[in-house]
């Protein structure tokens, strides 16, 4: 063997005990967040979820325009990659240079410490998974690249430290130690998911759990509620058709015994409700259509379904907020606030702590077991998912979330429409065609839509019948297409009056507006 290719192959060894150095302090870290503090203390989930907290807007903006619903798993597996790349140059650097390894896991760590603290939900415990995890890594990296090192130092005397008359280990060892460290960081990590509350134990945990039947069940959808148009979403969203859109990397695991709701704050009195406290009162069920604020003109981030919960007015009654109160702050398990104006909460409409979505419990996706759900607001200031406490307070006094980040503080759902048949840039035969999508907002309904081909006039689509104000309505309009290219665009008004605004604007800071459009060619 060449000295070249000796230097090569130690190289490649290097890399490798550097990934399973970096993979053992993952999974270390894993399992004591799992065993001594809590699962979302892990350093890589808190490295993300903290990546996720400080992402600017416009880059926010572009994974959910770009990934959509995959935006997760898109950060996810980018982290992955670069912690991998780190690895390997750590692993590297050490055989390099005694500590130099040592030195790039230690400032990872930092950083992973950093991160686990600043958590919303954090306390000086939370340091403690990655401290482990970096010190069983660097003990792995230290150990299998000190063994490569006097092997290194034969074929290239510039490393340092280290004598040429030192006994060299035969690579099968290395090589065997590196599979061993390997194994180790998978068994660990999957330790953590083991002891851990696992997602499966949460899901079975909903799969056992039967929801009473409503005290006030939903009222019934008219049959002409529902177009029979080839291509057009159906009026009611399934749960596994239902958009997500939120902050958590990974799924928040509460079951129903562990849930616990309290009410405090700017109150008479505070109040504390279990999971069986809630199925013992008097439910009532409502199709609500949902719209995520990240929602482009035209998008698919929106939803229709009938909820199960208990009216938001009647249960803050029962604390006696106080009357200068003017916001519910929300919050999640994994410390996630949303700001919600009170007098929208209080109003009448229909807002719940839903624990149910379209007649089984909520899916562990969309908030299990309880979350928040208000029509006519954006959900980011309404619509908290895993929802643990509500306090009381003042728009002067407190913040959340999205609003600490620039978002508006109040967020009503403004008036839009889209066009889902025919898709953009679709062939069509001339003749008669139909035009056909959905058309909402929220609490305020759907008066008319009306459909403009080119620059011509505008002409008035059928409506579907309305359910309710708080749900999206569907329209068509039939159309003698003509060959050649062209656009079709597409415009609603409310049942206050008030016509969809054609001003284009972005979803920041208060969402989008704009008049939805789609480009074919009839041929």
């Amino acid at each position: 063997m060449t000295a070249t290719t000796h230097r090569w192959r130690t190289r490649g060894l290097a890399a490798l005990a550097g990934i399973a150095a970096g993979g053992l302090t993952l999974g270390v870290g894993e399992l004591v967040a799992a065993l001594v503090v809590e699962p979302a203390a892990a350093p890589f989930l808190a490295v993300g979820n903290t990546f996720v907290d400080l992402t600017p807007e416009w880059l926010k903006s572009f994974a959910i325009r770009t990934f959509g619903e995959n935006d997760k798993q898109v950060l996810l597996a980018g982290m992955a990659g670069v912690l991998l790349l780190v690895s390997v140059a750590g692993g590297l650097l050490e055989l390099w240079r005694r500590w130099a390894g040592v030195t790039v896991l230690a400032a990872l760590g930092a950083v992973a410490v950093a991160a686990a603290l600043n958590r919303p939900t954090a306390t000086a415990a939370w340091a403690l998974p990655t401290v482990a995890g970096a010190v069983a890594g660097a003990a792995a990296l230290t150990l299998l690249v000190g063994r490569l090192r006097a092997r290194a130092a034969d074929a290239d005397p510039r490393i340092s430290g280290e004598s040429a008359s030192v006994a060299r280990p035969p690579r099968r060892q290395v090589l065997l130690l590196t599979a061993a460290v390997a194994g180790l960081a998978v068994a660990t990590a999957l330790g953590g998911r083991r002891f851990g509350q696992t997602l499966a134990e949460v899901r079975d945990a909903r799969d056992a759990l039967r929801l009473p039947p409503p005290a006030d069940p939903a009222p019934a959808v008219p049959a002409a509620a529902e177009l029979d148009v080839e291509g057009q979403p159906p009026f009611r969203t399934s749960n596994r058709e239902f958009y997500r859109v939120d902050t958590a990397l990974d799924l928040p695991r509460v079951t129903p015994e562990e849930w616990r709701l309290r009410i405090h704050g700017m109150v008479g009195r505070e109040i504390e409700l279990d999971f069986t406290d809630v199925l013992g009162l008097d439910l009532v069920e409502r199709m609500i259509t949902l719209t995520c604020v990240s929602n482009e003109v035209g998008g698919e981030l929106a939803g229709n379904a009938v909820w199960l919960g208990y009216p938001l007015a009647d249960l803050l009654a029962r604390a006696n907020p106080a009357g200068d109160a003017d916001m519910l702050l929300s919050t999640s398990v994994d410390g996630f606030t949303a700001s919600t104006p009170l007098d929208v909460v209080t109003d009448g409409r229909d807002a719940l702590l839903a624990i149910g979505m379209n007649g089984e419990p909520l899916p562990v996706e969309h908030g299990f077991p309880a979350r928040l759900v208000v029509p006519g607001l954006y959900g980011y200031v309404s619509a908290t998912k895993w929802v643990t406490d509500l306090e009381l307070t003042r728009f002067d006094r407190a913040t959340a979330y999205w609003t600490d980040r620039g978002w508006a503080a109040e967020a009503p759902i403004k008036t839009a429409s889209r066009v889902d048949v025919p898709r953009s840039f679709a062939d069509l035969p001339a003749g008669r065609t139909v035009v056909a999508g959905v058309a909402w907002a929220q609490h305020r309904g759907i008066r008319s839509v009306e459909v403009q081909v080119d620059d011509g006039d505008w002409q008035a689509a059928e409506l579907a019948a309305e359910a309710s104000v708080d749900t999206w309505r569907q329209w068509f309009w039939e159309w003698d297409a003509e060959a050649g290219n062209h656009t079709l665009r597409v415009r609603a008004t409310d049942g206050a009056g008030d016509r969809q605004t054609d001003e284009q604007a972005p979803p920041f800071p208060d969402g989008s507006s704009g008049w939805h459009s789609v480009v074919v060619r009839v041929t």
